[in-house]
């Protein structure tokens, strides 16, 4: 067996103490501590993961039963499509929420990658982030949300729910014209609330929910695979 180096031993020397170095060594096996560590944070990780799958799975079958149901006869009225977008809406803040806690452990996990993982299989490339250790001693200690709500809510509205608000959309602007002998300002009428102020009402928060999922801005999800990310420079 292979007597430790002076990096090893001597933790106070700060050129020498990178825990990826030496990661493929034979004394570096699956059996350390921080192989144990990834492992638990991949899984805590692949817990919130599937956590969102659930929330987005579940929206889209209430979507699709609520279709289903808006246009399986004439009488039924259409404002049924317009409770189908306020039940979406309450499903993207629950999955923004869920986001929010998936990244704590999402980021945990990139950080060992980076840091760690990349560093050992070649250290000539060298560190991302010299503090690591001290940023992941930290959130151990104190764990905090990364991301703000507006930009989880605008992640999931990129990926998921923009497509399902658009489709319900779609079919309440077919539900209101097409299916409706009457002019669609008239149709678009709720009980005692006009068809115009109905119209302007929908019209502004799908433009608001486009401009919140489309505004430039710096995105602090860690290691998210957007497509800009996705091109080998």
């Amino acid at each position: 067996m292979s007597q430790p180096s002076e990096k090893e031993i001597d933790p106070g020397d700060s050129e020498h103490r990178e825990l990826g170095e030496g990661l493929l060594e034979e004394n570096m096996g699956p059996s350390s501590a921080t192989a144990h560590l990834y492992r638990g944070e991949i899984h805590r990780m692949k817990f919130w993961r599937e956590r969102l799958d659930r929330t987005t799975n579940w929206a889209v079958l209430v979507i699709s039963a609520i279709l289903t149901w808006a246009f399986s006869r004439p009488d039924i009225p259409h404002y049924i499509l317009l409770i189908g977008v306020a039940t979406l809406s309450v499903f993207l803040l629950i999955e923004a929420r869920r986001y929010r806690g998936y990244d704590i452990w999402r980021s945990r996990v990139r950080k060992l990658q980076e840091n760690v993982f990349a560093y050992g299989l070649d250290p000539s490339a060298g560190l991302p982030d010299s503090d690591w250790r001290e940023a992941l001693s930290q959130d151990y200690r104190e764990p905090t949300i990364k991301i703000s709500a507006e930009e989880a809510i605008a992640h999931r509205l990129r990926r998921v729910y923009l497509p399902l608000f658009t489709v319900l959309l779609a079919a309440w602007i077919v539900r209101i014209t097409v299916f409706s002998p009457e002019p669609w300002v008239t149709s678009a009428a709720i009980g005692m609330i006009p068809g115009t102020i109905v119209v302007g009402i929908v019209a502004l928060s799908y433009l608001g929910a486009t401009i919140v999922a489309m505004r430039p801005r710096t995105w602090h999800a860690k290691g998210e695979l957007r497509s800009e990310n996705l091109r080998k420079k």
